[in-house]
């Protein structure tokens, strides 16, 4: 029991923050955009758009555990491209808190890691079990 509540918690957790940051982007494109220009990272407001859809499409990996390794997967190689564009070494003689923010960044990383490893565990959902992988209900 312990361990299906830590899962879930850890799911949650996950969840909300993707939940949160394409949260974020919708409700000020504008400054994402220029948040993502400031890198000289090409198209931004594009780009902006679909960081959010791709954040938002994260979070209902989390939150219902479909496609739940590989969204833990595919979460690692975004939150390593943002931590290195956004937070990099190029950054930190400016601002110190960003070396701060960068290392910060390689603590979400290893529990991303730890969750693709060991999947979304099984979730009962009103009597039924929810194939995190096929979208399928099995009857518990």
């Amino acid at each position: 029991m312990t361990k299906t509540i830590a899962i879930l918690v850890a799911r949650l957790l996950f969840g909300g923050a993707f939940l949160l940051a394409a949260f974020m982007k919708f409700a000020d494109m504008g400054a994402t955009a220029g948040y993502i220009a400031s890198i000289s990272f090409p198209l931004p407001l594009v780009f902006a758009w679909v960081a959010a859809f791709f954040e938002l499409g994260l979070a209902l990996a989390f939150f219902t555990g479909a496609f739940y390794s590989e969204a833990a997967t595919l979460a690692v190689i975004y939150v390593l491209f943002l931590t290195f564009a956004f937070h990099g070494p190029s950054r930190w003689d400016g601002n110190p808190m960003e070396f701060g923010f960068f290392v910060n960044h390689f603590t979400f990383i290893a529990g991303l890691l730890v969750a693709a490893v060991h999947g979304p565990g099984t979730r009962l959902v009103l009597g039924w079990r929810l194939d995190g992988r096929r979208l399928r209900l099995r009857h518990s």
